[in-house]
């Protein structure tokens, strides 16, 4: 997926994050506490042990201000060209892409208005609305303050050297629209459904992790021809199908039965909180292919 060369980016979304903290952004959402990390445990994006990863929490940290001002300075500079070849300015340019897909898809497919979610990118310890969280637990999103929390070492350290997903930036995309999607969920009030049902095949906590699946899928759809506002180009320029493949290798890589066989434990399906390798890969292409919110219905399919 390649951004169009050329162009500024709105940064005002994405901050950075530190060890032990937020950088002062915003005061903590009240109401988050064991309840709200409870949401945020079974929707992050791994749904393992983080021990079974080999990471250290603090691994990638270092003293809050430091880092905190250190992203806040490289978000800020981020523009589209380079967005192709960073990470962080990849995730930045993602955000805003998603922004102008959902701005557009979700008022005409569900008649309701699309209220971007924060992003944080961070290293380390952070503190959120749902408790602490370090980067060994991966990308997450946090309903309680509406944030989804994000380190960029994880795509290399863990995402492609760990679990065999794809290095390109395609892969990186789709885990950051992957996490926009619990957001969607929590406005349309789904994400609950997560804490109901947390465990097995066709668990509820399975149902909302493909259902962002889906939505990462149905964003993929349009992102390439979905205008910036005020009628500008939309901010991708292509989708190949190396770039699909991409995704599919990354989505089965993430799978419960792929991530349990390469810790060396048996495949476990009651176990299970986001889907097997199988199933993430249909769902991404349900949404990719379809383009339809109601296709994205995971909580009335047969499992």
């Amino acid at each position: 997926m390649t951004f169009r060369q050329g162009g500024s980016l709105d940064t005002s979304g994405v901050s950075g994050g530190g060890r032990g903290g937020r950088g002062g952004r915003r005061g903590m959402a009240v109401g988050g506490g064991v309840g709200g990390l409870a949401i945020v445990l079974v929707a992050l994006f791994l749904g393992v042990d983080p021990g079974q990863l080999g990471l250290q929490s603090g691994d990638t940290g270092g003293p809050q201000s430091d880092s905190a001002q250190e992203f806040q300075a490289h978000i800020d500079q981020c523009d589209l060209e380079q967005a192709n070849t960073d990470t962080v300015c990849r995730i930045v340019a993602t955000t805003e892409s998603l922004e102008d897909v959902w701005t557009t898809q979700l008022p005409d497919q569900a008649g309701m208005r699309w209220v971007q979610p924060h992003t944080t990118i961070f290293t380390g310890d952070v503190d959120t609305a749902c408790g602490a969280a370090s980067s060994d637990i991966g990308p997450f999103y946090c309903p309680a303050d509406q944030d989804v929390y994000l380190d960029p070492a994880f795509f290399d350290q863990v995402l492609v050297d760990r679990l065999g997903g794809s290095p390109a930036g395609a892969a990186q995309m789709y885990v950051v629209a992957h996490e926009f999607g619990h957001h969607l969920q929590t406005k349309l009030g789904d994400i609950r459904r997560s804490q109901q049902d947390p465990q097995g095949p066709s668990s509820g906590a399975v149902r909302v992790e493909l259902q962002a699946d889906c939505y990462a899928g149905l964003w993929a759809h349009y992102a390439t021809s979905t205008p910036a506002p005020g009628g500008g180009e939309p901010l991708l320029e292509s989708l190949t199908r190396s770039d699909v493949d991409a995704i599919i290798q990354t989505a089965e890589a993430i799978g419960d039965d792929h991530i349990q066989k390469s810790g060396g434990a048996r495949v476990d399906p009651d176990s299970w909180t986001h889907g097997s390798s199988e199933m993430r890969r249909q769902w991404f292409l349900t949404g990719y292919e379809q383009g339809s919110m109601q296709a994205c219905d995971t909580f009335g399919a047969r499992l």
